[in-house]
């Protein structure tokens, strides 16, 4: 008799579970400040709690198909109607779906590299072959480039995917480059997980009208502050999302996720504070942190920061280590562009900022 790991698909034998390390520490040691995992630090805004505990009391029942949040985000996105919102258990679950529209074993994924490790995670689960096309580091600032990834496509290629802004740089890309992606006609994957703290104004949601293959990604996890709900969403042309929502596992989104949404997103006041926050504390970091002689800094539009400390004569990995030390989490880059000094921080909250600054500035001048 065969044994039952010989009946597993190839390509996924072998693959763990991700886990992510420094969250699972953060939850055994709550004394720990979270400054790791591009959380906002603010909690659900009021209308969004009181949703949640209304609708906590039909958690018996299943929820629709979400016509009216599927509809008050195509309202704030400037598309037709809910035909043109697909929604998910996080955008990591319309990432899922997405690849598994389009994959097939030995297929292609081009992604932006350095990126947010989700793409590599459903390429590989669909058997797909990762392309990785670096970003170019050039005058201390790490950029897109449009030219590298179209030259990297290939008749397997079946998908493109950049993040705007990315995660970890904190960047965006032209405008003019994400046309020159889109007329490839290869699909094409905008992630836009923390485009708020910018303005839906940066979004390229505006693609989707003129390219079927344009697909946009959104969360709620990050400037809307409701990672813990896991609600996002896919934003695309009618025939697109009609057909990759048939990989949508019925009742994917929860009652109480569908309706605390629809609270986020009529709360649009709430969401401008957590905005403005966001973008004091981002300036706050910059300013305080740009008297560190040799400390690179990467402007941001996120909520999150990359640094270099290499000119510091300093590692990341030890400035992660100090910090940690001291009860903050901060988050490791791996090695790049000849430096072995990248560290991120994520904002967190004005108090916890102060201390992390603090933290950064003792480590590095010591």
């Amino acid at each position: 008799m065969k044994k039952v790991e010989e009946y597993f698909v190839p390509w996924l034998k072998g693959v763990p579970m991700y886990i992510s390390s420094h969250i699972e520490l953060a939850w055994k040691d709550k004394s720990l400040k979270r400054l790791m995992s591009n959380e906002n630090p603010n909690p659900p805004s009021k209308k969004v709690q009181k949703a949640l505990s209304q609708y906590a009391a039909v958690a018996n029942r299943y929820m629709d198909q979400g016509l009216l949040v599927r509809g008050k985000i195509a309202e704030l996105n400037g598309l037709a109607g809910p035909e043109n919102v697909l929604v998910g258990n996080g955008s990591s679950e319309v990432f899922d779906m997405i690849f598994r529209s389009f994959l097939q074993v030995g297929d292609e994924v081009i992604q932006h590299t350095p990126c947010f490790g989700i793409y590599k995670l459903r390429c590989v689960v669909c058997g797909g072959k990762l392309v990785s096309v670096p970003m170019r580091y050039e005058n201390k600032q790490i950029n897109y480039d449009a030219k590298a990834v179209i030259a990297a496509i290939t008749p397997k290629t079946k998908i493109i995917v950049i993040a705007n802004p990315n995660n970890p740089t904190g960047n965006f890309m032209d405008p003019k480059d994400f046309e020159a992606i889109a007329e490839t006609g290869v699909p094409f994957i905008v992630d836009e997980a923390y485009v708020e703290y910018a303005g839906l104004g940066k979004s390229q949601v505006a693609l989707t009208k003129k390219y079927e293959n344009v697909m946009i990604t959104r969360t709620m996890s990050k400037a809307y502050g409701l990672a813990g709900m896991r609600f996002g969403y896919l934003l695309a042309a009618k025939p697109v999302v009609d057909q990759i929502a048939a990989t949508l596992i019925p009742w994917n989104v929860s009652t109480l996720a569908m309706w605390g949404a629809l609270a986020g997103f009529e709360d649009q006041a709430a969401l401008k504070q957590r905005v403005d926050f966001n973008n004091q504390q981002l300036e706050y970091y910059e300013k305080e942190l740009s008297k560190v002689s040799g400390l690179n800094i990467l402007k941001s539009y996120g909520n999150y920061i990359l640094f270099d400390a290499k000119e510091c004569g300093k590692k990341g990995k030890d400035m992660v280590a100090y910090a940690q030390e001291h009860g903050v989490i901060l988050r490791p880059q791996a090695d790049m562009y000849g430096s072995d000094g990248w560290f991120r921080i994520s904002i967190g909250s004005a108090e916890e900022n102060k201390l992390t600054v603090k933290l950064i500035r003792e480590f590095l001048t010591r």
